[in-house]
């Protein structure tokens, strides 16, 4: 079943790479959704997969690439948008 998820990532999150780093990983994990910063220096993701795939991705969203430092993952469900890609937005 696909569901919707959007997650706030806050910790030192702009600047390491960790939207191109999410987009690999929901690209592995056949996530569709975005990634974005936002201007108070945390990332906005929206993601849609099953749950399996959705749980993995958060897993990972926890700890980041190399160089993040995540201090808290926030997450709320919504309602699906209909993703086929996952991209980064500015």
């Amino acid at each position: 079943m696909q569901v919707h998820i959007t997650i706030i990532v806050k910790g030192k999150v702009q600047g390491v790479y960790y939207r191109a780093s999410a987009k690999q990983k929901a690209e592995e994990l056949g996530i569709g959704g975005f990634a974005q910063n936002l201007p108070d220096g945390s990332v906005l993701i929206e993601a849609e997969g099953d749950e399996t795939a959705l749980k993995e991705f958060m897993d990972w969203c926890r700890t980041g690439p190399k160089h993040a430092k995540v201090s808290e993952v926030k997450s709320v469900s919504g309602e699906k948008v209909g993703y086929a890609i996952f991209e980064i937005r500015r």
